[in-house]
Parts: C-alpha cells; structure tokens; sequence
C-alpha cells in the first residue's frame, strides 16, 4: 500500500522553504571565513616598550634638561660661595712712564733784581755788572719710567653671619631647583603615560574597528548574493549596505585616531615617524596598597613640598642676613710693596658698626619674618592639598578598577550573542542585519572596555605622581593580572 501524497500547495511550499534554506546556508558558508578569521595583517610601526619608552623621555626631554641645567647652576653657585667670608690675597702692579715739559717767564724776576741792584753800594753794583742777566723764559722738561708691584690681604673677621646667610640662601635655591626637576621629571612621566597608553588604547579601538569593518563588508557581499537568490528583501539588502559604509567610516576614523596618537608619542620620545606601543593597557583584579600608603609617600617625596621647604629655607638665611646687617664688621687688612731694601706697608683692622641708616631695618626684618610665616602656612596648606589629592586619584583607580571587572559580563553577554547569531545564520533562524549588529556591539563593547583599563591606567599614573612614585609604574604593569593584548 503506497503513502499518501502531500497536497500539491503544501509540496510547493516545502520546496521554497527548502530553496531558501539551501540559500541561507550557503550564505553562511560564505560569510565562515570572516567568522573565523581575518585577512592579511596591516603593517605595524615599530613597537616600544613602556620601560623602554621611559628611558627615551628621562634622555631626550627637553624640559628635564633644562631643569638639571638649573640643578647644576645653583650646585656650582653654592661651590663658588663655599668660602666666602674667607681671606683674599691679591697681587697689584703698576708700570709707568712719563714726559713732562714746564714753561718758567723770568720777566718780572728780572725787574726786581734790576731794583735790588740800584739799592747795592756802587763797589757791589760794579761786581753784579758783569753777571749775565737771566733768560726772559725757561722751558724745564722732565721725563722718567718706571714699575712697582705690592700684594695685599684682606681678611674678613666677622661680619655678623652675612656669609652663612648667603651661602644658605644659594643652597636653599639648589634645593627648589631640585624639587623643580624632580616636579618636571613627574611631569614627563605622567605625560608619557598618558600618550603612551592612550596611542595603545586608540591602536586597540582601530583594530577592532577594523576587523568589524571587515567582517560587516563581508556580511555585506554575502547578503548581495542572498539578494539575487531572492531570498532576502531589497530592504533587508540595503540596511546592510548602510550598516558596511557606517562600519567602514568608523574604521577610517578610529585609524586616523590612532595614527595621530602614535605621532603625538614619536613627539614625546624625539623620535622620527609614528610608534606602536608594544605593552598592553592592563589592569590589577586585587586592590592595590591602602590610601594610607600613598599618603605618607606623598608627604614624603612629593616635590611640592620640597619646594615649600626651600622657600621657607630662603626667607630664614635672608632675614638672617638682615640681622647680619645691624652687627659690626671687623675686617683685618696689609698691603706691602714687593721690593728690596726698604719697602713700604701697611696692616691694620677696620672695625664698622652702622648705629643709624636710613633704611628702616626693623621693618625689614619684620617683612623676612613674615615671609618666613608665609611660607610655613603655604607648607600647611600643601600638605592638606596633597593628601586630597592622592586620596582623589587613589579612589579614581578604585572606580576604574571595579567599572573594569563589572564591563566583562557585559563583553560575555556580547560574544556570546555574537555566536549565537552565527549558529543561528548557519542553521538560518538569524538575519544578516541580525549578525552585523552582533559584530558591531561586540566591537563597541570591547572598545568600552579598553576605555576603562586605560582610566585605570591612567588613574594609577596620576596616584603615582602624586606620591611621588612615578617611577614605580613598570613594577604595577609587572603585577598585572590582566591584560588586554592585540584583539
């Protein structure tokens, strides 16, 4: 006995339903290898290490070298003032020489001896007659050359404390110039971070971009196919059109985007053409030290209040060269001329004791005072700021730590949507608009994510320089559990 026959309708159907399913897995065969797969790598531009990235800004920067270059000014200011207040021996000489011409008029000598003689007894006058008389004028001319040379000392006593006070102040400018480069050199590094780990988080959003721009492209050519099959809508063909082009824009944009941060990083390093970071943005899973930690780090080594220090140093040596001021000064000193036989010199104290001046010292050593007031307020004032700082920035890694670990679910739910629109595209219960979408969140969130290792990142360097522990920041990427490597 033969089966019954399906009714002619229902034979048709089942052939159309079995033509668009053979269509839509052919379709899925042919999107596979963007599934699984990318094509030819891009070119890459040379990578850098973080570590090694850091030795190229502590060499090549142009500010900490201009900050060391003050460093070294004030230490060789503070060498040349290291004795002063001392004895000082100088060696002076002269050579001469010299022409002199005198004119002498005899005129009115001449007269007078006229009448003199008129006055001599006869016997006298006949003598005096046979004199010649003297010339109406006389020229007498002089002329010699010659050296002498004498050494003289001249030793400084006391001068109430003025040298210490100089020598103090230079030494407390060496020390805010130290506190300067170490503020530049915080600076520097905080910037490199920053660049840094922003080039690798733009590079990471451009690949991304890139495979999803791929992927959607093919996803695109494929549903071209479907269209001709007449198995999807000129409808469903066009949204896969648009949702390729807006794939693709995107992509140009993150690579534009990445290719100006991998130059803003060659400019920070001093080097020729763009730099691929080679060190992943990364994240610490645990908490790191407590905020105590941090604070007592910052009021420790944090350059703002070395600098604070030093200013306070200066207006203390300056009001006590102001008190110098109001002491006597005793001063011994000689000179002696280097000569055989019988030289002449001299020795001798100078005592000087200013009993009135017309300079108001009392105000001004109450203005040194004030400012030393100042500057001990200033110190006060930096140390509560400094400590809000740090506590700012170390709970700003917190929240960027915890927003991190709460994006995975979010990045699970996305990939796993992801395969299910695959799985269901092979089995044909998906749309291609369906798997595009997938395609494109996942990669939004991937880049969420990303977004948020670099807050972190940058959260950390921030905590760092604010503790003064910029240095320290290879030893958290050595810590890292998590990294978030090339996609």
């Amino acid at each position: 006995m033969s089966a019954a026959r399906p009714p002619e309708g229902a034979r048709t159907a089942a052939a159309g339903e079995g033509r668009s399913m053979r269509a839509r897995r052919a379709w899925a065969a042919a999107c596979m290898p963007a599934l699984l797969g990318l094509g030819a790598a891009q070119a890459q531009e040379p990578a850098l290490s973080y570590e090694a990235a850091r030795v190229y800004v502590l060499d090549r920067s142009d500010a900490l070298a201009a900050a060391q270059a003050g460093v070294q000014a004030k230490d060789l200011q503070a060498e040349g003032l290291k004795r002063l207040g001392g004895p000082v021996l100088s060696l002076g000489g002269t050579a001469y020489a010299y022409n002199l011409s005198l004119g002498l008029y005899l005129s009115a000598l001449n007269q007078r001896v006229e009448q003199l003689e008129q006055r001599f007894p006869p016997l006298l006058q006949g003598m005096l007659a046979g004199l010649p008389a003297l010339p109406s004028s006389y020229t007498l001319r002089r002329r010699d050359e010659g050296a002498n040379a004498s050494v003289s000392a001249l030793w400084p006593i006391y001068m109430g404390g003025a040298a210490d006070a100089a020598r103090g102040v230079v030494q407390a400018q060496g020390d805010e110039a130290r506190a300067d480069a170490q503020q530049a050199g915080l600076e520097a590094e905080a910037q490199l971070a920053q660049r840094y780990f922003g080039a690798q988080l733009a590079r990471r959003a451009a690949d991304l971009r890139a495979r999803a721009a791929e992927t959607v492209a093919q996803h695109d050519q494929a549903a071209q196919k479907m269209l001709a099959a007449g198995v999807i809508s000129r409808v469903e063909r066009l949204q896969a059109l648009a949702a390729s082009e807006d794939a693709r824009r995107q992509a140009a944009k993150a690579e534009d985007d990445a290719q100006l941060a991998a130059t803003a990083l060659a400019r920070s390093l001093r080097m020729q053409g763009a730099v691929r970071p080679a060190t992943p943005l990364f994240v610490l899973s645990q908490p790191i030290e407590p905020l105590d930690f941090f604070v007592e780090q910052a009021l420790a080594r944090h350059p703002g209040l070395a600098k604070v220090a030093a200013k306070k140093q200066q207006a203390e040596q300056l009001h006590a060269g102001e008190e110098a001021l109001r002491r006597p000064h005793l001063v011994a000193f000689g000179t002696r001329e280097l000569r055989s036989g019988s030289a002449d010199w001299v020795a001798g104290l100078s005592l000087r004791w200013t009993l009135y001046d017309a300079v108001n010292r009392d105000a001004l050593a109450a203005a040194s005072l004030k400012q030393v007031e100042q500057a001990q307020h200033t110190g006060a004032q930096a140390r509560t700021d400094i400590a809000l700082l740090v506590e700012r920035h170390w709970r700003a890694v917190e929240n960027a730590r915890r927003h991190f670990l709460a994006l995975q679910s979010g990045e699970d739910l996305a990939l796993e949507m992801q395969r299910l629109r695959v799985a269901g595209l092979r089995e044909g219960t998906s749309t291609t608009l369906d798997l595009i979408d997938a395609e494109t969140n996942l990669a939004k969130v991937r880049t969420e994510r990303a977004q948020a290792a670099n807050d972190y990142v940058q959260a950390l360097a921030q905590l760092l320089g604010s503790a003064g522990l910029s240095e320290r920041l290879p030893d958290y990427i050595a810590r890292a559990d998590i990294r978030l490597d090339t996609p």
